[in-house]
């Protein structure tokens, strides 16, 4: 299944992703409604169930709170590719099983609407609008497993 995308630029930070001013709720889907509104105010009234972000470098920078990948993984975004991450929005990420991909050439080549497919097995990134691939690292094993469980304390739950 093809993919819409939704492309950001560089910096983009948890404020952004998720206005502080929502955080008085941890309802995934009363953040999903306030997701990235800062930046992109039609976000949450066109995103689809299996949309991708994709990001500039240091994506997720900012304070340390979960709301921020929750709130993309509520609003039904499959996964988020950037040229780099904050190292804990990453942990966050992987901790509530929302997968995100590091490919700098992908964040570069794709571009706002394209239809893109993402194989997490392989790490290829497949953009079908511009019948171009990237090469994204696969997710190693154990990081797979949480992802595919919906995240850290699933995964520990099941094992």
């Amino acid at each position: 299944m093809a993919n819409k995308v939704y492309k950001y630029g560089d910096n983009v930070d948890t404020d952004v992703i998720i206005p502080a001013r929502y955080l008085n709720s941890a309802d995934p889907k009363e953040l999903a409604k306030h997701c990235m509104e800062d930046i992109d105010a039609d976000f949450s009234g066109t995103v689809q169930s299996e949309d991708i972000i994709v990001g500039g470098a240091n994506f997720g920078s900012g304070s340390s709170r979960e709301h921020a990948p929750l709130s993309i993984k509520a609003s039904g975004i499959k996964c988020v590719i950037a040229k780099s991450f904050a190292r804990i929005f990453y942990r966050n990420s992987i901790n509530i099983g929302l997968p995100i991909m590091e490919c700098p050439e992908a964040a570069e080549k794709i571009s706002a609407g394209d239809s893109i497919v993402v194989n997490f097995d392989t790490g290829v990134i497949t953009n079908n609008t511009k019948r171009e691939s990237y090469q994204a690292q696969p997710f190693p094993i154990f990081i797979k497993n949480i992802i595919e469980k919906g995240g850290l304390l699933n995964s520990i739950k099941s094992a």
